[in-house]
C-alpha cells in the first residue's frame, strides 16, 4: 500500500519513569505536580559535583525476569517494557502474528535512545580491567548498540516492517515518533511501535555532564533542583526511564475496533548549525522546525491551545525555545498553555520525547495540562502563559497540542497531535 495522505492515529501509550512504572502512575505524578527527583546514594556518587538524578520509579529487574533482564543493557529493558504496556494498551493479545489483527509484515519498529548502552559498555571495561578478558560478558555487543532497544522490542512484538533507531541526542524519541507517523503515511506500515528509551546514571556521564556545566548541582535540593523558566535555574537534572506510544492508520484502526487516543498530524525538523551543545540564542533553528510543521499540516495557530516544552532548566535552551515560539506564532503563543513536564521527571536524553508525547497524549485526551513545579520568579525573558502551581483545563472543540524536543548538535523536533 502506498499512500502519502494516511491518517495516523494513537491506540496505545506506555511508560516507565521517574514517577511511576506505568502510565497511570507517572500521570497522577504529573497532575499532582511530584518531583521524581533524589539524592543519589551510591558509593560511587560521593565526590561527584552532581549526586541527584531522577531514577525510575520501578527497577526494570522488578518486571523482567533476570535470565533475559541479563542479556539487555538497562535502557533496552525500560524500552521493552514501555513497548509491551503500550501494546497491550492498544489492545492487542499476543504478538504480530499470533494475533491475527496483526500482520507481522506489517508493523514497524521505531526506538531511539541518545546514547545507548553506555552503562554496559563501561561496566564491562571496568570487567576487563579488573577481572581479565575471559570474564567480559559474551552479550556486551548487543547489549551496547545504540539499537539495542528497537531490536529487541521489534523481536519481542514481532515487528517485520522495518525496525529503526533515530540518534539525535535529546532529540532522538521526538524524531523516532516522527519517523514512525511518515512511515505509516507513506504505506510501509499500519502500525508502528515508536518512542525513546535512556539509562545513562552512571558516574562518567554524570561527571562529564557536570563538568561542562550542563547540570544541576543543587545536591542539597534535589526535588527542586529542575526549574524550567524560573529565573535561578542552573541545569538539568539526568533522568532514566521510557515512553512508547502506538501508531496506527486510522483505516487499520476502525477496522479492529481500537481505542483512539488522538491524531498524530505530523512533525516539523531542522538543525541549528550553530554549536555542538549550544542552542542558537535567538531561537532561529526552532522556529524553523515549528514553521516546517505548520507549512507540511492543516493546523493553524489558533488550534494549537498546549505546549509540552522542551524546556530542560538551563539558562539559555529555556529562553531560546519560548522566542522561537513567538517569532512563529506571535501574539497566539498567549492562548498556549505551555508545561515543563521536565521540573518532575527530570531529563530522559533520548527518552524524553517519548515520555512527553505520552504526556501530551494524555494531555489532549484528557484535556488537562499538567503543571511546571519549582518556579520561584519567571524568567521575565519568559514571556508565555506557563502553566504553575495547579493543572490547566483545556477548552473543548478539536483542539492541538505541540511536543517540542531539542537536541546537542543543534537538531530540533516538533511534534503535533490533535484531538479526534
Amino acid at each position: 500500500m502506498s499512500s502519502t495522505n494516511r491518517t495516523v492515529v494513537v491506540t496505545g501509550i506506555g511508560a516507565t519513569t521517574p514517577l511511576g512504572g506505568d502510565v497511570a502512575s507517572t500521570w497522577e505524578g504529573l497532575l499532582a505536580g511530584r518531583s521524581g527527583v533524589r539524592l543519589l546514594e551510591e558509593e560511587w556518587a560521593a565526590d561527584l559535583p552532581v549526586r541527584i538524578a531522577a531514577r525510575a520509579a520501578v527497577d526494570p529487574g522488578e518486571i523482567i525476569p533476570r535470565p533475559q533482564a541479563r542479556k539487555m543493557d538497562r535502557s533496552a529493558q525500560f524500552a521493552l517494557i514501555a513497548a509491551r504496556q503500550a501494546w497491550q494498551d492498544a489492545g492487542f493479545t499476543a504478538k504480530a502474528g499470533e494475533d491475527t489483527s496483526v500482520n507481522p509484515d506489517r508493523l514497524g519498529a521505531v526506538i531511539a535512545s541518545g546514547i545507548g548502552g553506555v552503562t554496559t559498555l563501561l561496566d564491562q571495561y571496568d570487567v576487563l580491567k579488573e577481572k581479565g578478558v575471559r570474564r567480559v560478558s559474551p552479550h556486551t555487543v548487543p547489549m551496547l548498540m545504540p539499537n539495542s532497544p528497537a531490536a529487541n522490542v521489534g523481536i519481542d512484538l514481532g515487528a517485520r516492517a522495518g525496525v529503526h533507531t533515530p540518534v539525535s541526542a535529546c532529540a532522538s524519541g521526538a524524531e523516532a515518533i516522527g519517523y514512525a507517523i511518515e512511515m505509516i503515511r507513506t504505506g510501509r506500515a499500519d502500525i508502528v511501535i515508536a518512542g525513546g528509551t535512556e539509562a545513562a546514571i552512571h558516574p562518567l556521564p554524570i561527571a562529564a555532564f557536570g563538568n561542562m556545566m550542563a547540570m544541576s548541582k543543587s545536591n542539597d535540593d534535589p526535588q527542586g533542583a529542575s526549574r524550567p523558566y524560573d529565573v535561578d535555574r542552573n541545569g538539568f537534572v539526568l533522568g532514566e526511564g521510557a515512553g512508547v506510544i502506538i501508531l496506527e492508520s486510522e483505516e487499520h484502526a476502525k477496522a479492529r475496533g481500537a481505542r483512539v487516543y488522538v491524531e498524530a498530524v505530523g512533525q516539523g525538523i531542522s538543525a541549528d548549525s550553530h554549536h555542538i551543545t549550544q542552542p542558537e540564542p535567538s531561537g532561529n533553528g526552532i522556529a524553523h522546525a515549528l514553521q516546517n510543521l505548520m507549512d507540511a499540516t492543516d493546523l493553524k495557530p489558533a488550534d494549537i491551545v498546549h505546549v509540552n516544552a522542551h524546556a530542560t532548566s538551563t539558562p539559555q535552551g529555556d529562553v531560546a525555545e519560548i522566542k522561537a515560539l513567538r517569532k512563529v506564532f506571535g501574539d497566539d503563543v498567549d492562548h498556549m498553555a505551555i508545561s515543563a513536564t521536565k521540573s518532575m521527571t527530570g531529563h530522559l536524553l533520548g527518552g524524553a520525547g517519548g515520555v512527553e508525547t505520552v504526556a501530551s497524549v494524555l494531555a489532549l485526551y484528557h484535556r488537562i495540562a499538567p503543571p511546571t513545579i519549582n518556579i520561584g520568579t519567571l524568567d521575565p525573558e519568559v514571556n508565555a502563559d506557563v502553566v504553575r502551581g495547579e493543572p490547566r483545563a483545556l477548552p473543548e472543540g478539536r483542539i492541538a497540542a505541540l511536543n517540542d524536543s531539542f537536541g546537542f548538535g543543534g537538531h530540533n523536533v516538533v511534534l503535533a497531535l490533535r484531538t479526534i
